[in-house]
């Protein structure tokens, strides 16, 4: 069987790393929640049993980091970040998403790659909850950009018109951060 090509300028580890911005929130199912906001005509709050209910999209997909290293064929689960948004109704001047842990890391994604069938709201990983080192219990995945993009313990997703700039797009990351085209840094 013949594997694809990393992108440039990564290597391959066997095991997806632990790598976090701060440590991880405490955590309680009871009252944990995502809220839905913005540019929308339904925006909501989800609890965690809603979320894992929604879990039905099963993906394999590979994990870059700007840091150069990359994990193969990962077994995520979760619900398409497309299909929520549909179903909050997306206003016609919806331009950015900005996701948010919470606490002190943000990531922004423009609609368009947001909107991409395989970004997931990620409940699942390796056919286990996703645990809490790897973001659980929920985590955007977008395969198709850098990791920092993928905000582990997300917490809020928030539409805007315009760009507001996430933690590392603050500190002179590229917005898009596609690791085909080596957008690390602006």
């Amino acid at each position: 069987m013949s594997r694809s090509p990393l992108p440039p300028g990564q290597r391959e580890l066997a095991r997806l790393p632990v790598r976090t911005v701060g440590e991880p929130p405490p955590f309680d199912g009871s009252y944990w929640s995502l809220t839905l906001s913005g540019e929308l005509d339904r925006p909501r709050v989800f609890t965690l049993a809603e979320l894992r209910a929604m879990a039905t999209f099963d993906l394999e997909a590979d994990f870059h980091a700007a840091a150069g290293w990359s994990v193969r064929a990962l077994h995520w689960r979760g619900a398409r970040l497309c299909d929520v948004l549909a179903a909050a109704g997306l206003r016609s001047t919806a331009r950015w998403v900005r996701a948010y842990d919470g606490q002190r890391y943000d990531s922004s994604l423009a609609i368009a790659d947001a909107l991409e069938p395989d970004v997931l709201l990620a409940t699942g990983l390796a056919g286990a909850e996703l645990p809490l080192e790897h973001g659980g219990p929920l985590r955007l995945l977008v395969p198709a950009r850098y990791g920092w993009k993928s905000v582990k313990w997300l917490r809020t997703l928030e539409v805007y018109a315009e760009e507001r700039p996430g933690f590392w797009e603050r500190r002179g990351f590229h917005p898009r951060g596609d690791p085909w085209k080596e957008e690390r840094l602006s």
